[in-house]
């Protein structure tokens, strides 16, 4: 590497670490980031003012001004009117496409349901509407990217959905399908990875972190020390097949009683049709009726948070992380799941003893898919952002 790259490489990473400053605790004066990045005073107003050029962080105006004598501390905060981040997410029955800012706030937010499950169809699809999105709802924003999220395994380094078996994808090139029909810079990730960035960035910070995702797929991933584990070609987090004592339930895979064939949202459906909850198996139907308070169906919802806690011991005690966060409707919005959750931890493991501070549901409840969507570009986009926008400055000049 030249001198000159060097230089600006570090340049970059300077940048990189105040904005992340200012996105963890902005609104926040020059000097408060000097202090806690180690950067010099003159090194922070440097990278300030580039950041500012690329429309990522501003000024406060004058209404929002802390006014003392001697020179004004003025603060600055993450600009979230300039930038969009496109996301999509899919699931079993659904992709869902979205707008976000660079908070990972969500703008706006679409399901399209699956007509068909072939690959191509489904990501060519979501594309069409997310530009028609951003051309409708976003024209005065500029897009840094398109982050893609989905269950099963992903390979991160190659954008490659390498199996989905429960929707019958393997080896889909999807960044290079979703870059080519969209033009953006394009990330691809798990969508229980991609989660646990997205708290690290926008909700709950710990050193070390299990996450586990149930919906119709079920799977998890850890980070610690900062840095999120993939293993070889990304498998890591494959715990649809654990074995869940005492269930016969059938699983694809040929055996019975497997976690994800026991606990997806499919398997709660049908029992709720099956005891005569619902007149056809719909898990948002029945989401909502446990909401409104129905006992039969809270009851169903707390049964799946227990099995879900046994299920985690294991993986608890394995890796004895900071938190364990619970990605699954019920456990954020069916009263008494949490507790339920919580008490299986507490009686069954040997590490985990503060459930109630350490077992936690997921920061974005109602926003969970294009959250996670979202995070996949957002993560890349904190590391080195202005490589990021000076690459697509590049493309679309």
């Amino acid at each position: 590497m030249s001198r000159n790259a060097s230089a600006s490489s570090r340049r970059s990473v300077s940048a990189s670490v105040v904005l992340r400053d200012v996105l963890a605790g902005g609104p926040v004066a020059r000097s408060t980031i000097a202090r806690r990045t180690g950067l010099s005073p003159s090194a922070v107003t440097g990278h300030i003012t580039e950041l500012a050029a690329f429309g990522l962080v501003r000024e406060l105006d004058e209404a929002t001004r802390t006014h003392r004598v001697g020179r004004p501390h003025v603060p600055v905060d993450i600009d979230t009117a300039q930038h969009v981040v496109a996301g999509i997410h899919v699931a079993v029955p659904h992709t869902t496409v979205a707008l976000l800012d660079l908070r990972g706030r969500v703008l706006l937010a679409e399901r399209l349901p699956h007509h068909a499950r072939e690959p191509l169809a489904v990501l060519e699809r979501a594309a069409d509407r997310l530009l028609a999105m951003l051309e409708a709802h976003a024209p005065e924003r500029s897009p840094v990217g398109l982050g893609v999220a989905t269950g099963g395994w992903v390979d991160q380094a190659s954008g490659v959905i390498v199996e989905h078996p429960v929707l019958g994808w393997r080896d889909v090139a999807a960044r290079d399908l979703l870059a080519g029909r969209t033009g953006l810079a394009v990330e691809v990730d798990g969508h229980s990875r991609a989660l646990i960035h997205a708290e690290r960035l926008f909700g709950v910070t710990r050193e070390s972190v299990l996450q586990l995702f149930v919906g119709n797929v079920v799977d998890a991933a850890f980070a610690t020390a900062g840095t999120v584990q993939h293993g070889p070609r990304s498998a890591a987090g494959a715990v649809a097949h654990l074995p869940v004592e005492g269930s016969a339930e059938p699983c694809s895979c040929g055996r019975a009683g497997c976690l994800q064939a026991t606990v997806s949202e499919h398997t709660l459906a049908r029992r709720a049709l099956a005891g005569g909850i619902l007149d056809q198996p719909s898990f948002p139907a029945l989401l909502a009726l446990a909401e409104q308070g129905s006992p039969a169906a809270v009851a169903l919802f707390r049964e799946r948070a227990r099995v879900i806690g046994r299920a985690a011991v294991p993986l608890v005690d394995l890796l004895n992380p900071d938190a364990l966060i619970v990605v699954e409707p019920g456990i954020s919005r069916v009263p008494g799941c949490l507790a339920a959750l919580r008490a299986e931890l507490a009686a069954r493991s040997w590490v985990c003893d503060d459930p109630e501070h350490s077992v936690l549901p997921t920061s974005f409840p109602r926003t969970v898919l294009a959250s996670a969507a979202g995070a996949v570009l957002l993560t890349e986009f904190y590391q080195d952002p202005l490589r990021l926008l000076t690459r697509r400055l590049r493309r679309t000049s």
